[in-house]
């Protein structure tokens, strides 16, 4: 099976919706991504100008956070119907999480 017979049999699996929903949901994974190396840049860069930048609690948790929206991203990328569902709304719960902790908190 090459790479395009998958996102065929993967857009044949989705409807509309939901790969709107799933593409939202990898958009938010991706700049949790984004963001946590931009944290660790500006930790990097605070550290090397005599700045205080975010802590080491703040890259861990911003790190810990990406991988698991990353690893639940693929797994609802995999799936179809309500488990699909479900994953996307993981991803939406941990950026909240992650914004609510880390960045309002």
């Amino acid at each position: 099976m090459t790479l395009r017979d998958y996102d065929d049999a993967r857009q044949e699996r989705h409807s509309s919706p939901m790969r709107w929903l799933l593409g939202l949901s990898g958009s938010v994974a991706a700049g949790m991504i984004v963001l946590t190396i931009v944290v660790a840049g500006a930790a990097y860069l605070g550290e090397g100008q005599g700045f205080p930048g975010p802590g080491q609690t703040s890259i861990v948790v911003h790190v810990f956070a990406s991988v698991i929206a990353l690893i639940v991203q693929v797994w609802a990328d995999r799936r179809s119907g309500a488990g699909s569902v479900f994953g996307a709304f993981v991803v939406f719960a941990i950026a909240a999480g992650l914004f609510w902790t880390q960045w309002w908190g």
